[in-house]
């Protein structure tokens, strides 16, 4: 029996050590580890899978884009070498984690994905300054949002699909409820310098403000029934 338990052990060692490389898959890590992954792999292979438009407007330093949502994401990632990191990420994390299951399915074998994708990237003071401003300006956002009625303030995005669904209660309510509340939705893409000073790292985001002060602050999606419970 002793002599059995030692053996397996043997060849358990054995098959792990043999089997390592393979057996390591995918990573989600956050923003700061991921930043330090990169620092510490030589010539990262590093994967933008967002949109061409969305990646010539900011991307992570040295990355590579291959749209996921285009019709060339296998032959794009050809040229990337299986045997070593790759590091991918999208705008907040639900195409990213597509790409990596279709990565691993190619064969690749250590990827890391970037947590919340670049919206987390961005939150985290990761990104290169820049002295562009893209959309409103915080000072101008304070003095929409400073009023004598409650002012709701939904952030959202073309291509996210929660925020799809919301949309259609959203926009009904902006009418149905002004006489008391103010409803303004903001396209994170179009306001990308408020999303960095704000540090809103994910979509939709919704703040709820009364006086000028953030009452509630919700991120993800919320029904219509509960939203209008939160602006009563």
């Amino acid at each position: 029996m002793k002599f059995s338990s030692i053996f397996l052990s043997i060849i358990s060692f054995v098959f792990l050590s043999c089997n390592g490389q393979a057996s390591k898959g995918s990573q989600t890590i956050d923003a700061k580890a991921f930043s330090e992954k990169i620092a510490a792999t030589p010539n990262p292979q590093i994967l933008d899978v967002r949109t061409p438009a969305e990646f010539s407007s900011d991307h992570i330093d040295k990355a590579v884009n291959v749209d996921w949502l285009g019709d060339s994401f296998v032959a794009g990632t050809e040229k990337l070498d299986k045997t070593k990191p790759v590091f991918v990420y999208c705008k907040s994390g639900g195409r990213s984690q597509s790409a990596v299951a279709k990565l691993e399915e190619l064969g690749f074998t250590n990827v890391y994905q970037l947590q919340g994708g670049i919206l987390k990237w961005d939150a985290a003071g990761l990104s290169k300054p820049s002295n562009k401003i893209t959309g409103m300006t915080l000072q101008d956002y304070n003095k929409l949002v400073d009023s004598d009625k409650k002012v709701l303030v939904s952030f959202y995005a073309e291509w996210c699909a929660p925020c799809k669904k919301m949309t259609p209660y959203i926009t009904k309510m902006q009418t149905e409820l002004a006489d008391t509340v103010t409803i303004i939705r903001l396209d994170a893409d179009k306001n990308k310098t408020l999303m960095t000073e704000m540090k809103i790292s994910e979509l939709p985001t919704i703040l709820l403000y009364e006086k000028a002060a953030v009452k509630w602050r919700k991120s993800g999606f919320i029904s219509e029934e509960e939203l209008r419970e939160q602006i009563q």
